[in-house]
């Protein structure tokens, strides 16, 4: 075996002959099949990829849509209103706005404020290691003890702060009775508390009672066991500052939606405008260069991009406050030549001033239609999926194909080789012969 691999690697020597470059040269031509199969998986391949990025823009913009649609019950005002509170008086109270709020207008009157116990109670009258009782008569659920174990005040005050049941203690230095310990609760007259144990030799002095939180909305009465109100007015809470008997004053929940509608176009914009720009670069041909687009000519580009422009300029089923349907151009959107979007921010903030239902709710129909309408492209078993997929499978197919023809191309070549060693030893053969003959009839000659 070694002596046949040694006149391979050496054919044509014997001869003469140019065996190599005659069998390189016939293997060129054996393997075009093999490299039009290898070019035609390369585009298939790139082909591939560029589906993938095409389905990247698409979902991208489908998302966007899918943000502009409003939750389950949520109204396209909701979505897009960004509400606040004022108050006539910000002295009685401050207002945060939250989910579920609504525009409106209300009388505030702050008849009382939550406030929580305090009792001061003097060194004298504690006992240093003493267990100390405290018990919460409307709520008995808290009740709780603790056994300072220190000997000065300080560490009766930090047992109790450790505890962390709701009272807070702190050691006063100072005034004619020394060093006093001052116990607080928390708001609310549900927190109202006795103090009592081994630990409290006397009266523990009450500096502050516990009381709820009273005030009227619109002159129903209502009673919080803190000065954090929630929800008495769906989406408000109101923090309570000081009292306004008899006189009370407006809290005012008022919404603006220029701020999120233009915030949601431009996104929609945005992504809209990368996807046509990617159907145009997949598609596009230069005819000086001769450079093609990764899609060029194929018929998924076409659908994408009649798709996109379809949803942009379906009719609208949302109407404005004259009766009239909506459109893109009602809120500044216009088409550019290259088929993209623009926004004329001037013109979208007019329009949501003058008829911010209709804009809002528009703009929640514009999402549900790109969100449906692009499902049938990018979403499983889409057109892009399915084109993709077709391709994955022409490239299994073809990757079959190539490892039965690669066998095949070896199977010639060896079999090429082994012919042209053999000519290879014949020749060199005959040309030995050939060179005894001449020398044999060249001495008759003489």
């Amino acid at each position: 075996m070694a002596g046949i691999q040694a006149s391979w690697s050496a054919m044509g020597v014997g001869s003469g002959l140019d065996l190599e470059g005659l069998l390189k040269g016939l293997m060129l031509v054996e393997r075009e099949p093999l490299d039009r199969l290898d070019s035609q998986l390369s585009s298939y391949n790139t082909q591939i990829s560029a589906m993938g990025t095409l389905k990247s823009k698409l979902s991208a913009l489908q998302t966007t849509a899918q943000g502009m649609k409003p939750a389950v019950l949520q109204s396209a005002l909701d979505k897009f209103g960004t509400y606040t509170g004022k108050l006539g008086d910000e002295g009685v109270a401050g207002a945060t706005i939250g989910a579920g709020a609504k525009t409106g207008s209300y009388s505030l009157e702050v008849t009382a404020l939550a406030q929580a116990q305090k009792v001061r109670i003097d060194d004298d009258n504690v006992n240093i290691g003493g267990q100390i009782d405290f018990k919460f008569e409307k709520d008995p659920s808290k009740n709780f003890s603790v056994t300072p174990s220190g000997s000065s005040l300080a560490s009766v005050a930090n047992a109790i702060n450790q505890a962390g049941k709701g009272v807070t203690a702190t050691v006063v230095n100072g005034g004619a009775n020394g060093p006093q310990l001052v116990l607080t609760g928390e708001e609310g007259a549900v927190n109202e508390f006795t103090v009592s144990g081994a630990g409290i030799t006397g009266a523990a002095d009450k500096v502050q009672t516990a009381q709820d939180a009273a005030l009227k909305i619109d002159g129903i009465e209502i009673a919080s066991s803190s000065n954090k109100v929630e929800n008495v007015i769906e989406g408000v809470t109101l923090e309570l500052k000081a009292t306004n008997v008899d006189a009370p004053t407006t809290l005012s929940v008022v919404a603006e939606y220029g701020e999120k509608t233009k915030t949601a176009l431009e996104g929609f914009i945005k992504t809209f405008n990368e996807a046509v720009n990617n159907v145009k670069a997949l598609g596009e041909y230069d005819s000086e260069t001769k450079k093609k687009g990764d899609l060029n000519g194929h018929r998924i580009l076409r659908e994408a991009q009649s798709e996109l422009r379809e949803l942009a300029s379906l009719q609208s089923t949302t109407l404005d406050k004259n009766g009239d349907a909506m459109s893109l151009s009602k809120l500044g959107i216009t088409f550019q030549k290259d088929g993209t979007l623009a926004l004329d921010s001037d013109k979208l903030a007019k329009a949501v001033s003058d008829d911010p239902v209709s804009v809002t709710n528009f703009i929640a129909e514009i999402g549900n239609r790109f969100n449906t309408g692009l499902d049938k492209l990018s979403g499983t078993g889409g057109t892009v999926q399915s084109a993709s997929d077709s391709l994955k499978t022409s490239v299994s197919n073809l990757e079959k194909r190539r490892l039965v023809l690669e066998d095949q191309i070896q199977s010639t070549e060896a079999r090429y080789r082994k012919q042209f060693s053999a000519l290879d030893v014949l020749v060199a053969k005959m040309n030995s012969t050939s060179s005894y003959l001449a020398k044999q009839l060249a001495s008759i000659t003489k």
